[in-house]
């Protein structure tokens, strides 16, 4: 090659080269000498310094051309040489390559609610590493978010075992549900932890890049319009449920009121039954007065409403009906508390068991409706 020959090489090789300084795509080499790319190199170096870094590591880690290759490995040499630092070489994996991909909730499983507003919910997420099964089970409760966060990587085996012995032992109603639904779940009781102050669990910290907070809580089912009068004539006939056996008004914050109710009943006065019926009336009332607030009776409606899916998805339709009905009349600001038979007797309930624990009976911290961790479901 005379050097004339060369040295038009050399200058179009620096060209590829100075062409992809950026290293965004690696340069073709394949029609140019060893020698060629090792002179251009060299130029290339001597021209652009520091700035010529990225693009040597990354021929010397992918160049196409093992004569290429070794002329970055060189030129990278002399560059540290002089002082000036490069992009340290990509490590070669120790075995084979585990593709990683998002984590997505593919399947998810909700209780009933109780008596406190907490429910359990399971969400199953697949993807990450090698394409895993995580499960992630939760506490959730409408007025002060995540309890309780676990759970943790789970094989398909496991989770049907899971499953059923869930379905054997809980008192509440397990049911599955559309996953995006359960995620907004989440995203809703994380919404409240923002408006509250408050953090989640301490254990929901590794879940948590999973959920984002909603704005809007998930489409309930409470209807538009006026509730269906004979169905909210019965609405009490809820509570006989097992799954609403715990639903009643806090006994801890209406003790007051039931020392009052037992005063009346046990009086010794000889009044007639019209005049200790009304003054029982007007205990319940001021139960409900002071505890049915807009706020309270907005979560008691979504507490029903939430139970009416749950219903409808256990078969039983008619229990739905009622939860529906009672729901929207407690989302109709037009309808007085007083008048709704389902919040007299969430009411009445709640005294009778503020009277058992005044009498000594049952313990307060027994039937207190506080929201408290829990287990896990």
């Amino acid at each position: 090659m005379t050097s004339a020959v060369a040295r038009e090489g050399e200058a179009a090789c620096l060209s590829s080269l100075e062409g992809a300084i950026d290293a965004v795509r690696l340069p073709d080499l394949s029609g140019y000498s060893a020698e060629t790319v090792e002179g251009a190199l060299q130029a290339f170096v001597k021209r652009h310094g520091a700035a010529a870094a990225p693009l040597l590591r990354a021929l010397a880690d992918g160049a196409s051309l093992k004569s290429a290759r070794k002329a970055a490995r060189r030129a990278i040499y002399r560059l540290e040489q002089a002082g000036i630092a490069v992009p340290a070489a990509v490590a070669e994996p120790a075995g084979p390559v585990i593709k990683r991909r998002a984590e997505a909730a593919v399947r998810a499983w909700l209780s009933g609610i109780d008596g406190t507003g907490s429910r359990a919910a399971w969400i199953l997420f697949e993807g990450g590493l090698g394409g895993q099964l995580r499960l992630c089970s939760l506490i959730l409760n409408d007025e002060q978010g995540i309890l309780e966060a676990a759970g943790g990587s789970i094989t398909r085996k496991r989770l049907d075992t899971e499953l059923r012995l869930l379905r054997e032992h809980q008192k509440l109603p397990w049911v599955e549900t559309d996953p995006a639904r359960a995620c907004a779940l989440v995203g809703e009781a994380l919404a409240l932890h923002a408006r509250i102050g408050t953090e989640p669990a301490p254990e929901f910290s590794r879940w948590r890049h999973l959920f984002a907070p909603e704005a809007r809580p998930p489409e309930a089912v409470i209807p538009a319009g006026e509730a269906d009068q004979s169905l909210l004539d019965r609405s009490a006939e809820l509570l006989d449920s097992n799954e609403l056996a715990g639903w009643f008004v806090d006994p801890e914050e209406i003790q007051e009121d039931a020392l009052a109710l037992l005063q009346a009943r046990e009086s010794r006065l000889v009044v007639s039954d019209q005049i200790k019926a009304e003054r029982e009336t007007a205990i319940v009332d001021a139960v409900i007065d002071k505890h049915f607030t807009r706020d309270a009776r907005l979560r008691w409606a979504r507490r029903l409403a939430e139970m009416a899916l749950i219903f409808r998805s256990t078969g039983r339709e008619e229990a739905a009906r009622l939860a529906v009905s009672a729901a929207a009349a407690l989302d109709d600001d037009e309808r007085t508390a007083r008048h709704l038979p389902l919040v007299r007797a969430l009411s009445m309930r709640g005294l009778e068991m503020a009277a058992e624990v005044a009498l000594g009976r049952v313990k307060l911290a027994e039937v207190s409706r506080a929201p408290v961790r829990k287990t896990r479901p």
